[in-house]
């Protein structure tokens, strides 16, 4: 039976979909399954409620537990499967650093975890660590899929498959759920009848094409959108699909921040047209650290704990290998000539067959041209932050800045090399030492 790793297992509430829908799956009930984490608290109180779970699932699996760095090759070892879902630097102090430090430079972010300055350090510290990871696996189970589900996407799973030998895909909630967002925002119903393409780059990749028994819904989308006169969360992809023509994948509050038409100091009132969530993610995490006390007896100290399973891609994908039997998902890959408009050298998102030959991304061909350049905007900056990460040359760093569709259009070139620099100096302890 299979052995899968769990790397970041305090991530409670996420190992209980992942792991638990393993539980659920006949091909991955008896899995072994190895939780690691450099937490030990919180690695205890993972290992408490999917031992829970397990037992009211019917004992099959086998759990272990791996803390700290030194026990990390052993966690790793033999596995068929690495989950990853960590977090360097947590919410304190990196994601309040990525935040508070941009402020004094005028510059506001929402999410700040895919693009942006925000997203820029948070994969300057996080690539080091996945790059650990892979040399560890290429070691001890050189045969084993990566499934990346940590921020920012594109840019860490652009490295794992760019820099290392490890068989990676990463995967995001947004392909899943775009088509029914936007029906559901313009008060049209979604069935199992509707039928979508989407594919471009995580976080910004595009609803292509939506149908319903063959009719094309894009026309009746765009005239209710049109039509639209109260605040809602969608407005800014609303305004995307309206100027661009096809709506995009991920929120409004994420992509915000990925285009220089949004959150501008020059015009403030846009954040209140579009209904713009500043400061969003900081809110969002220390509302959740709030429900995790309340959520934390419940999760860790009922025996009779169950769970039923989620839609989150893993155990599909991992149930698609094991058995051979064919499953579709939006996966990130390189881009092999898929879409043929993007660098080949970036970490595209497109439909991807996944069975006993692993994950086998779908040829896409050309995106329409505004969506293509919009995507390259983005691409540019996480193509640099990439090679900022693998070559520790800070004048990447300044130039991935720089190019930041967000940061460009709000701050001056000696404003950015300055705001990088203060970054760099406050993530002491957690950058590798740049030239």
């Amino acid at each position: 039976m299979p052995k899968i790793t769990f790397m970041g297992a305090g991530s409670t509430v996420f190992a209980k979909n992942v792991l638990g829908d393993s539980m659920l799956t006949p091909s991955l009930a008896e899995s072994t399954i190895a939780l690691y984490d450099i937490d030990p608290q919180r690695l205890e109180e993972s290992y408490l409620m999917l031992t829970a779970i397990n037992s009211n699932a019917g004992g099959k699996a086998r759990i272990e537990k791996y803390c700290g760095v030194e026990n990390r090759k052993d966690a790793l070892r033999g596995a068929n499967y690495v989950v990853n879902a960590i977090q360097v630097g947590l919410y304190e102090p990196c994601t309040v650093t990525d935040f508070e430090v941009p402020k004094k430079y005028g510059l506001r972010q929402t999410i700040a975890d895919t693009l942006g300055i925000g997203g820029i350090f948070r994969a300057l510290r996080t690539i080091p660590v996945m790059m650990d990871f892979a040399r560890d696996m290429e070691e001890v189970c050189p045969d084993a899929w990566f499934l990346n589900y940590t921020n920012p996407m594109a840019m860490l799973t652009g490295a794992m498959q760019r820099y290392t030998g490890v068989k990676t895909v990463g995967l995001c909630h947004s392909v899943q759920v775009c088509a029914k967002s936007l029906l559901e925002t313009v008060g049209m119903p979604y069935d199992e009848d509707v039928r979508w393409k989407i594919a471009g780059i995580n976080h910004m990749a595009w609803l292509l094409e939506i149908t319903r028994n063959g009719e094309d819904l894009y026309p009746e989308i765009k005239r209710r959108a049109a039509a639209l006169t109260e605040k809602h969360d969608n407005m800014v992809r609303l305004e995307i699909m309206k100027h661009f023509g096809y709506y995009v994948t991920e929120s409004s509050e994420h992509n915000a921040e990925y285009m220089p038409y949004f959150i501008k100091d020059k015009y403030p009132e846009l954040i209140d047209r579009f209904n713009i969530p500043l400061d969003e993610y900081p809110r969002r995490c220390i509302n959740q650290i709030a429900r995790w006390e309340k959520q934390r007896d419940e999760l860790t100290k009922d025996p009779h704990l169950t769970h039923t399973r989620s839609r989150e891609y893993a155990s599909y994908i991992m149930d698609a290998i094991e058995t051979n039997k064919p499953y579709m998902i939006g996966g990130n890959v390189l881009n092999t000539g898929l879409i043929t408009n993007l660098p080949r050298n970036a970490c595209v998102e497109v439909p991807c067959l996944v069975d006993a030959n692993g994950v086998t991304p779908c040829y896409v061909g050309d995106l329409p041209e505004q969506l293509a350049a919009l995507n390259r905007t983005n691409i540019n900056v996480q193509l640099l932050t990439i090679e900022a990460a693998m070559t520790r040359r800070k004048d990447a760093i300044y130039q991935a800045a720089m190019l930041d569709p967000h940061t460009s259009s709000e701050l001056s070139i000696d404003d950015i090399v300055s705001l990088c620099d203060d970054l760099i100096a406050a993530h002491e302890g957690w950058l590798p030492e740049y030239r």
